[in-house]
């Protein structure tokens, strides 16, 4: 008991240590978990500790992982990202499969072999570009949409790899490899023909599909009338847990099984919250996992091979980028966005880690080749943070100066500023000039003012309104009214945030993305703030009533009674919200939106009833 309590004081000592340091160097989370590991091997060794064991119980991160990616995966969603996603992401993965495996074969290795290796290098880290992209608020941009669609596919691809990859391997190794992991241990396939092999694994893929779309929710509604949060929590796991276990017994990937359970639950209602009962396991098991990684680095095969490795890595990262930049060229990627696509996706990924821990586990590659490319990967992802730099410092540096317009000179001080004049601020500053109101419109998108100049338009100024010296020149200190309508969540939050702690007697008024975003600006100060598709969707709401008989002013009512209530749901919320915990880990928040919603539906409900009845009372004579 005691070399337990001791092995997990000192992983969780190593993660809370190692990882928030690498996330203020901007080095993302993983590589910081791979660092820790990096540091207590020595002292794993010397404690007797079995690595590859504990490795094998934390690969169980991955499993919920795959779930989780299922759940994302609407299909309406991929149908709309369809070109980017099977072309681009397709694309990516195929032709850096093949370059790979040609190198490969060129050095000796068999076609099966090295088309495996193609397959593991081919994968992106997921975790580590999207963390940064994030972080450098690059999402929404041209460049952070396509890496976000390859990553996508290279998360759905990874699917079938694991699939793939036991076929290719050696028969004498597979069979070695088979026998001995199959002794003493449950299977549902062990004494069975082909045909009879296959039509159980049918069943249980059937299973799990029929499962998921028909007995969960019943199961879920029968769980949640207990009122017992950890019961639900149970019950996430114990499905994981359930799917994983009929996918080993018959023979196919536990991530496998997961993966499609959650795509079958992708539309449920229960999904937000399974995702938040099984988060915070599939970080803490993810994040053991990439310790066990890190701790399993041979250190001496590294020094004994350092050039090799080196070399291997910086080719790896030069063909991946070779491909990329030819692909962003190809599907119209331009200028610094097609470098940000082509360097910050260069790296191998989190989930070559995986496919490595199932060949070593397996025997499906010799055991010198397995290291070697497990030094490749980790050291392409310590790079990733450097080719960023390298693109923030160089290559932007030099797009901006080849595209760079001097800021206007702001001639005027109105008392309204309106920052951004997109489809929001553009309509905001014509209602306001047609009632006699002066603005002073700031946007940064030298084509937007362009195209507004041509109609005539000559009242808004090129400018940057985050920074305190344009907003200065707007005359920020003598305005009443500020209107943030840009489009970027995080600018309009650093700008929210600004203008609320040194100018309290302003006025702010600021769209908010989403109902997160929302709490978010509250708690910066900022109270007076608009969704940006709320009031679509309440006047949607209203025609909804209208359309299915509810006269014109029942239906208005109907709609300020919504609009009342949910006010006032979004404030008690608010206080209680926290920017610097996720939402899903935030209990005060979790708890008051459950008691929010509970009762806020059923006042809700009686009051629309009223206005409904009230309408429909025959008029007294």
């Amino acid at each position: 008991m005691s070399d337990f309590l001791l092995l997990a004081f000192i992983l969780l000592v190593a993660g809370i240590v190692a990882v928030p340091i690498a996330t203020r160097l901007k080095l993302g989370s993983v590589l910081g978990y791979l660092i820790a590991g990096i540091a207590i091997s020595p002292l794993l060794a010397l404690l007797g500790v079995d690595v590859v064991a504990l490795q094998h119980f934390a690969e169980f991160g991955v499993v919920m992982m795959l779930f989780l990616v299922g759940m994302e995966l609407e299909p309406k969603l991929l149908w709309q990202m369809r070109n980017r996603l099977f072309g681009l992401g397709g694309g990516q993965v195929l032709v850096t499969m093949i370059l790979v495996m040609s190198v490969a074969m060129a050095f000796g290795q068999s076609w099966n072999t090295a088309l495996i290796i193609g397959m593991i290098l081919a994968l992106s880290s997921t975790a580590i570009v999207l963390q940064t992209l994030n972080e450098k608020g690059l999402t929404s941009s041209d460049g952070g949409q396509a890496s976000f669609s390859v990553l996508l596919f290279q998360d759905i691809a990874f699917i079938p790899m694991l699939a793939i990859i036991p076929l290719l391997a050696f028969p004498e190794v597979v069979t070695a490899t088979a026998g001995g992991d199959t002794e003493g241990g449950l299977s549902l396939v062990e004494n069975l023909n082909g045909w009879q092999t296959m039509l159980v694994t049918i069943g249980a893929i059937g299973a799990v599909i029929l499962g998921g779309n028909y007995l969960t929710r019943p199961l879920f509604r029968f769980v949640a009338g207990a009122k017992l949060r950890e019961l639900f929590t149970a019950t996430a796991l114990l499905m994981v847990i359930g799917i994983a276990l009929l996918m080993t017994l018959v023979g196919l990937s536990p991530a496998l099984g997961t993966f499609l359970a959650g795509v079958v639950l992708a539309n449920s209602e229960y999904k937000h919250e399974l995702e938040a009962d099984i988060d915070p396991f599939r970080g803490l098991l993810l994040g053991l996992f990439f310790i066990t990684v890190g701790a399993g680095i041979d250190f001496q095969l590294l020094s004994e091979n350092f050039g090799i490795v080196v070399s291997m890595t910086a080719g790896l990262i030069a063909l991946k980028a070779f491909v990329l930049f030819m692909l962003g060229t190809a599907f119209k990627i331009r200028g610094a966005q097609r470098w940000l696509f082509t360097l910050g996706m260069a790296q191998a990924g989190e989930f070559g880690f995986v496919l490595l821990a199932f060949t070593a586990t397996n025997g499906i590659l010799p055991v010198v080749v397995t290291d070697l490319l497990l030094l490749v990967v980790a050291l392409s992802m310590l790079m990733t943070p450097l080719l960023f730099i390298l693109y923030d410092q160089l290559v932007a540096g030099i797009y901006a100066k080849g595209q760079e317009r001097p800021m206007d000179e702001i001639e005027e001080e109105n008392g309204i500023i309106i920052a951004g004049r997109g489809r929001i601020g553009g309509i905001v500053d014509r209602m306001l000039r047609t009632a006699g109101y002066a603005s002073t419109v700031i946007d940064y998108s030298s084509k937007q003012l362009d195209i507004l100049r041509a109609y005539g338009v000559s009242h808004t100024y090129f400018g940057d309104a985050t920074r305190p010296d344009i907003l200065h020149a707007a005359g920020i200190d003598k305005a009443k009214l500020l209107i943030v309508t840009i489009d970027d969540k995080h600018q309009i939050t650093e700008l929210v945030d600004y203008a609320v702690r040194n100018y309290p007697n302003l006025h702010v008024i600021a769209r908010s993305v989403d109902r997160h975003h929302t709490y978010e600006l509250w708690a910066h100060g900022c109270r007076d703030i608009i969704r940006e598709t709320y009031d679509s969707s309440l006047r949607i709401g209203r025609s909804a009533f209208e359309a299915l008989g509810t006269p014109r002013a029942a239906a208005e009512q109907m709609k300020d009674a919504f609009h009342e209530m949910d006010q006032q749901s979004m404030i008690e919320v608010a206080d209680v919200y926290d920017m610097n915990i996720p939402g899903h880990e935030n209990e005060a928040y979790i708890n008051r939106i459950r008691e929010r919603a509970e009762s806020w539906e059923a006042e809700l409900h009686d009051r629309m009833v009223e206005i409904m009845e009230k309408d429909t009372e025959p008029e007294s004579a």
